[in-house]
């Protein structure tokens, strides 16, 4: 039996330099997993005209090179048929993409500027919600909306919560921060409205480097609790 793939709902231009494959305007942990693996796939495809395939939480952005020499005439229709080709051909194995990523985490309260407020809203001792947050496999929904900043799935549904009414003008590196059913880790010092629930020493994103973050779309994540201690030697 083959397997069903759903449909994407359209293509639609971004300006004149890409187009967007949306699949679902709102978060679906199995629609993703198709976003990530048809991705996976057009890259593949390695269209000299297309410089970015960029995953997103319901839908793929392809970027093109208006400047290449093979850019076709009608560029939009060409990603549509590009799309069409690899859903025709079947896409790879979700367990064949991305990479098994452990990050350290610190739930002090002092680090988890959040972490008490938080319990107290989702009625468990902030121990549980340490222990409740650290449980799960993450995936890597998508990168944004700084660079470096992963969006993760796989939040236990008991820790559910909206992101805060005032917004940090400036959230420490490395904070690990949930809101909805989401988790985000803040790779440097940016405003945000997420709650802080853990922070982790490691670098996170490198302008310089090769790639320059940590992470990436399909990656699959676990935190791993570590104390105050373990922090500030990792962190040093």
């Amino acid at each position: 039996m083959s397997e069903a793939i759903p449909k994407p709902r359209g293509i639609v231009p971004l300006g004149d330099s890409a187009a967007y494959v949306e699949f679902s305007d709102s978060l679906d942990l199995e629609v993703n997993a198709v976003v990530q693996r048809l991705a996976a796939a057009l890259r593949a495809r390695a269209l000299p005209w297309v410089r970015d395939v960029v995953p997103a939480l319901g839908g793929v952005a392809l970027h093109f090179d208006l400047a290449h020499d093979a850019l076709p005439a009608a560029p939009l229709e060409e990603a549509a048929a590009a799309v069409e080709a690899c859903l025709a051909e079947g896409l790879p194995a979700a367990e064949a993409l991305g990479r098994q990523l452990e990050v350290p985490a610190c739930y002090d309260p002092e680090l988890a500027l959040d972490l008490d407020a938080l319990a107290e809203r989702v009625k468990l001792a902030p121990e549980e919600v340490a222990r409740r947050h650290a449980a799960p496999e993450y995936h890597v929904l998508m990168m944004g909306f700084a660079p470096g900043l992963p969006h993760l799935g796989g939040l236990d549904p008991a820790l559910e919560v909206p992101r805060r009414a005032e917004p940090r003008l400036v959230v420490p590196p490395g904070s690990i921060a949930i809101a909805g059913l989401q988790t985000v880790v803040y790779p440097y010092a940016i405003p945000g409205g997420w709650n802080v629930v853990a922070r982790t020493p490691l670098t996170l994103f490198d302008a310089r480097g090769d790639p320059p973050s940590l992470f990436r779309p399909g990656d699959r994540v676990r935190f791993v609790p570590i104390s105050r201690a373990e922090f500030e030697r990792r962190r040093r």
